[in-house]
């Protein structure tokens, strides 16, 4: 037990800047066993960042609020993420070779390209974030708490890239301490995503219990299936142009099916 909670606190540590005051060794072994929680460090920043909005809506318009919204979004990630998808896009969109693209990416310097692609990306996720705020009627009903769903999905397609694509620079970056991550850790980190999905969507069923709602949360349960075909996509593309995959691109990976998934809920919501 005392391992598990162990694994959950590296988690937490590792993709958060939570509080988590627990001394945990940097190991491939302690991290490995970790990814079977990222799922739950997914729900929990999503849980914050609705329970913020649902404070918002009292005393806000929705524009502002998803601004809001998204600040403690990433705040909450240490922007790790976000850097991720930084340096992803400025070497993957150089077109140069795969040696001059790696080089690229342990670059701690943030290029055009990079600067561009997230400016864009924040205001995609933020356009979303509102969309989905006012489809809802303006205010935080429970088809809101779906959103928590896209940081859950879009954590447990990293541990499936982990264990499904090749390591790009081998035993070398900080891709490396998963490498080798077997398919029961997968597996279980795919239960874990489920379950707090099944939680989600069955709260909004029993909340609402009506048609819509029973629409919405057969809608829902796409989501996983969406978000391994983009991350499968995507995932593969890069793997092909680098030669597998770094902690950059799992970075980049996150930011693309979360936002996929934002704008699958704005479909979803919309033609209900």
């Amino acid at each position: 037990m005392s391992k598990m909670f162990e694994a959950a606190a590296a988690a937490f540590q590792f993709l958060s800047r939570l509080p988590i005051r627990r001394e945990v060794p940097f190991t491939p072994e302690v991290q490995q066993r970790s990814v079977i929680f990222y799922p739950l460090v997914g729900a929990v920043i999503g849980f914050i960042v609705v329970g913020l909005g649902l404070g918002l809506s009292f005393v806000l318009p929705s524009f502002p609020a998803a601004v809001i919204m998204l600040v403690v979004w990433v705040a909450l990630t240490g922007g790790l993420h976000l850097d991720g998808w930084m340096d992803s896009a400025d070497a993957l969109l150089s077109y140069r070779s795969r040696e001059r693209m790696l080089e690229i990416m342990k670059d701690s310097r943030v290029g055009a390209m990079g600067v561009i692609a997230c400016v864009l990306l924040l205001l995609l996720k933020t356009s979303l974030i509102m969309s989905v705020w006012e489809l809802a009627g303006g205010t935080w009903r429970q088809e809101v708490m779906l959103l928590m769903l896209a940081p859950i999905w879009s954590r447990w397609f990293m541990v499936h890239a982990m264990y499904r694509f090749p390591m790009a620079r081998g035993s070398e970056g900080l891709a490396a301490l998963f490498h080798g991550l077997t398919g029961r850790k997968r597996l279980l980190a795919g239960v874990m995503a489920l379950l707090l999905t099944l939680v989600i969507l069955g709260w909004n069923v029993i909340t609402g219990f009506s048609p819509k709602s029973w629409w919405i949360g057969g809608g829902g349960l796409i989501i996983p299936f969406i978000a391994w075909a983009a991350g499968s996509l995507a995932a593969g593309r890069m793997s092909r142009r680098l030669g597998g995959l770094t902690g950059d691109t799992y970075g980049a990976l996150n930011e693309l099916i979360e936002t996929v998934i934002l704008i699958y809920l704005v479909l979803l919501l919309s033609h209900t």
